[in-house]
Order: structure tokens, then C-alpha cells, then sequence
């Protein structure tokens, strides 16, 4: 929950969030980027019915009122595909997507997640809409938002402001980014606003239930949005390095990732640089070091050339004697 004594303004004012940055986050997620059989086509048992939700299943003026006045209402599942659950009811039909699931695990296999959404058929769900489209035929359904008191999200939104720095808790972690609990309504932080330095997977950065602190960088009360970042607390180590690291010098740095045409290894915290394997020594030598390198390892590496405009950082491992 967000408190006044967790709230710390900063100076600076966040650059905006265009459309084309949440259609690109959007993308990621199956829900929003799987594409779905037209309203009324027969598909396979598992796939639930379109996107584009039935015009006569759905009272919209009762979905805006359960959006506007943030109620509760339970639902019975319906359906499933990788995406998320149909869920419907009398006079009601819409989507939970899997982000906002509350018991279904992470890191799941494609053939243990079908399972797991395929369990949730028939039972009923206590949800809040988080969307509602009449245009676009969509009504989305959230599990984990229905956990606040009804109302509790509307008073969220009118308190945050693009700027500040909130704390909340991590609810869920996907491959495209960390969704965030702050006390009644959920903000993203999406996979390249984790770190300023080269991330593998989110939750090589942060925990499931982990409290932390975030900056906002946007609040969008109408489409229930809300933009977070963590390395935004932190000053771009990008901005000096063409300062503090030249060619030729020779530091230490950590290895982070192993690929197969070399390894990321990171100087300090937001700047990660690649040893291409031609940089480890003649090619069998070099073979054979890059097998033997561990991520975590310490090692003595050159720099070949540094880039702060691209984020860009070329090394060269220095072999033991």
C-alpha cells in the first residue's frame, strides 16, 4: 500500500509514454498478441471464442458501471487458450488474462500451463474489470485486482503522479516484464526498465513477493495503466562512462551470461560490455577458455571501445599468463 511516507517526489518529470510503447509491451503478453478465431468461428475445445467479445453476451452499460464504481463480480470460467480464461456470466462475458491470474505458477512449461488453466474450467472467479472497450468488443477481467476493496483503484489512480517514487510489491514475473502491486492496482515494469545494464530475464532481477521501491512514469486512469521503472531511481551509469572507461584500459569485471558467440560481462552495476569470442585468443584457445568461463567468474578484461549513445561496450578477456 502506498503511504505518504513511501511517496518521494523527484525533481526531474519523466519523458511521456506514447500508444506505440504500450502496443509494443501489449505484444508481448499472449493474451494481447495471440491471435484468436473470429466471434461465432469453431476452433479446438481449448480455444476461447474472440477478442472481440459477442456484442449480445455483453450489457455494457452494466461492464462500464463495474468498471467506473471498481465493484467486484464473480464469474464462472468458460473456456481457456495460452492467452488467459473466458469468463462469463449473466449478462457479462470477458477475458482474465494470465498476468492476472493469482495462483497459476510462473516459469511453467506450454504443456504444465494448459493444465493448469484447464483446472480453472467451471469454477468461479472473483474478478474487477480492468477494461472495458465497447468498440473494440473487449471486456477484461482482473483476479488479482478484485483482491482490494472495491473503490480502492480509483483512489489510487487520483493519488499517483508520473515522478514519483512508490512502494509496492512484485505480484507476478513474465518474459516481457514485472507486474508490481501498489496497494490495489497494478503497475508494469517492463523488462527494459529493470536496469540500465543487459537483462536475461526479470527474475534474474527481482523476486515474487519482493517489496521495492519504483519510479512512475506514467499513470493512465482511463485505460488503468500504469508505466514503472526501477532503473530509473538510479543515475544512467551510461552518461559518464565514455569518462571513466577508455581503450586499452584494463579492469576487472563479472562474468553475467555465457552465449555462443562469447559472454556479457559487466564493469559495474547497468554496464555490461560483450567478449566476442574472437577477443578470448586464438580460435581453439578461445573455444576452450569460453567453455571453462562460469557466470559470476571474475576476470581481467580490455577495453576495446566504448559508446554511451548506443549503450555499447566492447571487451577484450585478458588471459591468465
Amino acid at each position: 500500500m502506498v503511504t505518504e511516507t513511501q511517496r518521494i517526489t523527484t525533481q526531474d518529470e519523466p519523458p511521456p509514454l506514447d500508444e506505440g510503447w504500450w502496443q509494443a509491451v501489449l505484444a508481448e503478453d499472449p493474451f494481447f498478441s495471440e491471435k484468436a478465431p473470429r466471434s461465432g468461428e469453431k476452433g479446438k475445445a481449448t480455444n476461447i471464442p474472440a477478442r472481440s467479445t459477442s456484442q449480445e453476451m455483453v450489457n455494457w452499460e452494466l461492464a462500464k458501471a463495474l468498471y467506473h464504481e471498481d465493484r467486484v463480480i464473480d464469474l464462472q470460467v468458460t473456456g481457456y487458450n495460452k492467452g488467459g480464461l473466458l469468463v462469463s456470466g449473466s449478462q457479462l462475458q470477458g477475458f482474465v488474462p494470465i498476468s492476472h491470474l493469482i495462483d497459476l505458477p510462473n516459469n511453467l512449461t506450454a504443456e504444465e500451463q494448459e493444465q493448469c488453466l484447464a483446472a480453472y474450467q467451471g469454477h468461479t472467479l472473483r474478478l474487477k474489470v480492468i477494461e472495458c472497450d465497447p468498440q473494440r468488443g473487449r471486456v477484461v477481467f482482473s483476479e488479482r485486482a478484485a483482491q482490494a476493496d472495491s473503490g480502492r483503484r480509483n483512489l489510487l489512480f487520483s493519488q499517483l503522479k508520473a515522478g514519483e517514487c512508490v512502494q509496492g510489491t512484485v505480484t507476478n514475473i513474465t518474459d516481457f516484464g514485472v507486474f508490481v502491486d501498489l496497494g490495489g492496482v497494478e503497475g508494469l515494469i517492463h523488462v527494459s526498465e529493470l536496469s540500465w545494464g543487459r537483462v536475461r530475464h526479470p527474475s534474474d532481477v527481482v523476486k515474487l513477493g519482493e517489496k521495492l521501491y519504483v519510479y512512475v512514469i506514467q499513470v493512465d486512469p482511463k485505460r488503468s495503466r500504469i508505466a514503472l521503472s526501477l532503473k530509473r531511481l538510479c543515475q544512467n551509469p551510461w552518461e559518464t562512462a565514455e569518462e571513466r572507461y577508455f581503450p586499452g584500459q584494463i579492469t576487472e569485471a563479472v562474468i553475467t551470461s555465457i552465449v555462443p558467440f562469447g559472454a556479457f560481462a559487466r564493469l559495474e552495476e547497468g554496464l555490461d560490455g560483450l567478449i566476442h569470442i574472437t577477443e578470448f585468443g586464438a580460435l581453439t584457445e578461445g573455444q576452450s577458455q569460453l567453455q571453462s568461463l562460469r557466470e559470476g567468474d571474475r576476470v581481467k578484461v580490455r577495453v576495446l571501445h566504448v559508446d554511451a549513445s548506443k549503450q555499447r561496450l566492447g571487451l577484450s578477456l585478458q588471459l591468465n599468463p
